[in-house]
């Protein structure tokens, strides 16, 4: 079986991180589903999904890694061409990943004791995003 769900955020944009795991949780165990895997999938070329732990020295040590590696004052193509100034949040998102799958045993997610489900919009600005899930299971 195939359940379809959505989850919606509000985001500030600039690397905006969301610890989206309670909400995935809720929603496999609402399924009914006893074991499958969920996807979650974020219909948008500016941002990403990981894992972590969500507490403010690991954010703060990934943020640290996106600027180094992906520094928004740099001179970006995109931004030539589109003039939109979020070329870094392209190729930020790009490396992170727009999807993540979680397996799931008696309708419990099985991430370690400190990882949990990041989503980090990379715009440059505030958004409304929609990430769809699919829950698959029995």
């Amino acid at each position: 079986m195939v359940i379809t769900k959505e989850i919606s955020l509000n985001t500030r944009g600039n690397a905006d991180m969301h610890d989206i795991t309670a909400e995935v949780a809720r929603l496999v165990s609402e399924s009914e589903l006893n074991s499958g895997v969920v996807t979650i999938f974020c219909p948008s070329s500016t941002s990403g999904l990981t894992t972590i732990e969500f507490e403010s020295g690991a954010l703060s040590d990934l943020e640290r890694l996106f600027d180094e590696i992906v520094d928004p004052r740099r001179d970006y193509r995109h931004d030539q061409r589109w003039h939109d100034g979020n070329g870094h949040s392209h190729v930020r998102a790009a490396l992170l990943g727009p999807s993540l799958s979680v397996p799931f045993v008696s309708q419990r997610l099985t991430l370690g004791t400190w990882q949990q489900i990041l989503y980090i919009d990379f715009d440059t600005r505030p958004r409304k995003r929609q990430l769809v899930m699919q829950i698959i299971g029995e």
